[in-house]
């Protein structure tokens, strides 16, 4: 059966928890976590490209030359698309961009995106600590022995208030609850630093 080591504030193992069976898997299925991502990525996108057509554009009230004897192209307005200052054919146009996928690759998907951090070892585990912080230097200490690399999010359930306001102004260190991290929150950040509660709350998440 695949463990998950545990650790305390200074780094050292304490203990560890048993995955469930065939949970996780050898090989990451990485055809979900692919068709997560692009949805979360569209979702995230602002759709506010816009482009105006003839119809919006000023001008073009007066015929610019007369119809026959130039011999050049008919033309009935400067806004014509051919004209500089003219409307733009076929440009974008605000919208929205957000799609669903089905609920069972979204939980597919935050599996498997735990699974290759697993893999990775970049996932660490640590004990709920309830003691109050008021200061950043403290918090970041933790961080330091843990030895974290690169992007971080922390959940941490289970832990005291207190560490939402010391771990503000760490650079490249964020923190979310378990109800509300996905699979790109996971695969877009390096180390995966969860709590004991949090990461029974993920394994329910993942198994309902």
């Amino acid at each position: 059966m695949e463990t998950l080591t545990v650790l305390n504030k200074q780094g050292k193992q304490t203990g560890k928890i048993e995955l469930p069976d065939g949970l996780f898997l050898k090989h990451v299925n990485t055809q979900v976590l692919h068709q997560a991502v692009v949805m979360y990525r569209a979702a995230s996108r602002q759709g506010t490209a816009s482009t105006k057509e003839r119809a919006f554009v000023s001008g073009g009230g007066v015929k610019p030359y007369r119809q026959k004897g130039t011999g050049r192209a008919r033309v009935g307005s400067t806004r014509s698309p051919l004209f500089q200052g003219g409307g733009v054919t076929f440009g974008p146009h605000p919208r929205d961009y957000r799609y669903t996928v089905p609920k069972k690759i979204k939980r597919a998907a935050l599996r498997e995106s735990l699974n290759a951090k697993l893999k990775a070892d970049e996932l660490f585990c640590i004990e709920e600590f309830k003691d109050k912080f008021s200061k950043t230097k403290e918090f970041a200490k933790i961080l330091t022995s843990l030895k974290l690399k690169g992007k971080i999010l922390a959940v941490l359930d289970g832990c005291d208030e207190s560490v939402l306001l010391a771990s503000r102004n760490i650079p490249r260190f964020e923190i979310k609850r378990s109800e509300d991290i996905n699979a790109y929150d996971i695969l877009s950040n390096k180390s995966i630093l969860l709590t004991k509660t949090a990461f029974q709350k993920l394994i329910k998440r993942i198994q309902s």
